[in-house]
């Protein structure tokens, strides 16, 4: 539907802002807490890119809002400056520095220690104002004498000084501020803000620069709430001190839980039932301090039966109606999975492979793509890989077997950078990658699948291979914000054709909870595919399927496998056998012995590693 009517949201939001000044009053909504609900509304949408794109609860949006607030405040009322519109401008773009410096020592850290750190700030933020700059922020009296909005048309000067003409004026940047995040979510870089919020380790190693776009969107967010923070000092005529504490980094926490997190509309909905039911309480019904009792009871109410929210539980609610009315439409059944549709193995079939012109091709090179040697892995005492020598040629299948704890996927590891080796060297096409990130060597042309599965499970087919994709088409990091995913030269061609490899055209458009197993198998894979890599390594692409599954994925791996370089570590030494031209053993960290498929089969090693001496078990 966005695709047809892309700007669809834009118009109704356009027509609830122009509609709500003479539909909200009937409904017990004072022109005052109307025009509180934007502010708070904008500066949520701010938090939500943070919290529910980009999964990084922040405690301490307090600091930008009486950061940006505080000092549009200061230069209305203590320096000479009268045009409105270019305090709140510099308001927010000291609140965005601010936020970059904080952004730096606090996105160090991730999960809770991240939140505390935040709450930390916030403290110290709050301190500061009330303390050492309260000459300049008026300590716990704030700033007073704020003037109005106002906008100077050089000609003449248009005064926002009531009520429903700031209406007027708050609603205006609200919607800017609304469709700036709807072209931001609609991104390249509103995707990898999910990617991250879902599986970070896989964003990274898929060649993406996850910092940099926490720390991208910890700016922006922050730029948000101060600009925020500049409007409410201009609705009430002075800016309060209270912006700073830590309650109104809590309330902006629980207004976008009520509402609804990754949604953006969800804390414009949530600041609607926190400020409506807050003077309901106080102003109506007279509780006194026993309405945050109240108050408290029904956010748990809410976010205990309404787990995504107001604006989730619509969505939910929208979806299960065209659902059914979809439902009722069809008289054929669904066809059954790919994966289950017949017992023959996949026909091979050849399909365009994925891989740029710019990236080297293994058909196109001779001699040894990777060289590993002397690799050692310890863990306190414990020696994971000891001294390990390995290469690898262009154009050759590689296998990989060893008993359980041979240390295959700590060497794995090792080889894409996801841990660095206690001792030894790694090179890559002739470049030294031992000390590397692992988003820089997937970036050079080396990456691997995972053993356990490490999707993006709440997005589609569609955006998990455009999310692998956008890595090898745009690099680590690059900041186009206003750019639509439609507009990435190249990225519905890769998608579709690393689709096609896989097996999951049809399904393109399926969110990965609702495949099965075997599907999420080949998504694995075509995760790494989709990166165009140089040399793949895959870590038990057949793990958890059943015999059929089998049979499939080996026929799909022989279709992959035409014209690259490939290393596959599999516990099925009879589909593994059949797939590769040279197999490593490894045993207890260490390489047992290296041969062909059928010289490993009759080594009395390999059968003592695996069979205890039984001799001819293998063969």
């Amino acid at each position: 539907m966005l695709r047809q009517r892309p700007f669809l949201v834009e118009i109704l939001t356009a027509i609830a802002l122009i509609a709500a000044p003479f539909v909200l009053p009937y409904l017990g909504f004072t022109p005052t807490t109307i025009n509180r609900i934007l502010i708070w509304g904008l500066l949520g949408i701010g938090f939500d890119l943070l919290f529910g794109y980009t999964g990084l609860l922040s405690f301490g949006q307090s600091a930008f809002f009486g950061t940006g607030g505080m000092f549009a405040a200061y230069m209305l009322t203590e320096t000479p400056l009268e045009n409105t519109i270019v305090a709140l401008f510099l308001g927010t773009i000291v609140a965005g520095i601010i936020g970059y410096l904080v952004g730096l020592i606090a996105l160090r850290r991730t999960g809770i220690y991240f939140a505390m750190i935040t709450v930390a700030i916030a403290e110290v933020f709050f301190f500061v104002e009330f303390n050492p700059l309260s000459e300049y922020t008026g300590g716990e009296n704030g700033l007073p004498g704020v003037p109005t909005p106002n906008l100077e048309l050089g000609f003449t000067t248009i005064q926002f000084d009531s009520n429903w003409s700031m209406y007027v004026f708050f609603a205006f940047w609200y919607f800017v501020g609304l469709v700036i995040a709807l072209r931001l979510v609609r991104s390249p870089v509103g995707l990898l803000l999910r990617a991250i919020r879902d599986n970070p380790l896989r964003a990274e190693a898929l060649g993406h620069n996850i910092h940099g776009y926490k720390l991208a969107v910890f700016v922006i967010a922050a730029m948000y709430t101060g600009f925020a923070g500049g409007l409410l000092g201009m609705m009430q005529g002075f800016m309060p001190p209270d912006a700073f504490m830590f309650a109104t980094s809590g309330e902006i926490v629980i207004q976008t839980a009520i509402g609804g997190a990754g949604t953006l509309f969800g804390p414009l909905l949530g600041a609607a039932v926190w400020l409506y039911l807050n003077d309901l309480l106080q102003t109506t019904l007279h509780l006194g301090a026993s309405w945050k009792l109240v108050l408290g009871i029904v956010f748990v109410l809410l976010v205990c039966f309404l787990r995504r929210g107001l604006v989730g539980a619509i969505a939910d609610l929208y979806h299960m109606a065209t659902r059914e009315k979809d439902g009722a439409r069809k008289v054929e059944p669904a066809p059954a999975p790919a994966v289950m549709a017949s017992s023959a193995p996949a026909p091979v079939r050849a399909v365009p492979d994925p891989a740029p012109a710019g990236r080297n091709r293994a058909i196109d090179k001779s001699g040894q793509i990777l060289q590993a040697t002397g690799l050692t892995k310890r863990y306190g005492g414990v020696v994971a890989n000891s001294d390990i020598d390995f290469t690898v040629d262009y154009g050759e299948m590689r296998g990989i077997i060893g008993p359980n704890g041979a240390g295959k996927s700590t060497f794995f590891k090792m080889l894409t950078c996801e841990v660095p080796p206690s001792s030894g060297k790694i090179v890559f096409e002739g470049r030294d990658i031992t000390s590397m990130g692992v988003n820089d060597v997937c970036q050079l042309g080396l990456t691997k699948s995972y053993q356990i599965n490490q999707l993006f499970e709440r997005l589609t087919v569609r955006e998990n291979l455009a999310i692998a994709a956008l890595g090898e088409l745009r690099g680590r990091f690059k900041l186009d914000l206003f750019r639509s995913l439609s507009g990435v030269p190249g990225l519905d061609e890769q998608i579709a054709k690393t689709a096609s490899l896989v097996n999951l055209t049809a399904r393109l458009n399926t969110p990965v909870s609702e495949l099965a197993y075997g599907e999420k198998r080949r998504l694995e894979v075509g995760l790494a595919l989709a990166t165009s890599p140089s040399l793949l390594l895959l870590d038990e692409p057949l793990a958890g399927m059943s015999p059929q599954e089998r049979v499939e994925t080996v026929a799909l791996l022989k279709s992959i496998a035409q014209g690259r370089t490939m290393i596959i570590i599999d516990h099925d030494m009879d589909s593994l056998f059949e797939l590769v031209e040279n197999v490593t053993v490894l045993q207890e960290g260490s390489v047992l012995v290296e041969g062909t498929p059928e010289e490993i089969k009759n080594n009395a090693k390999v059968q003592e590693a695996y069979l205890g001496g039984v001799q001819g078990e293998m063969a």
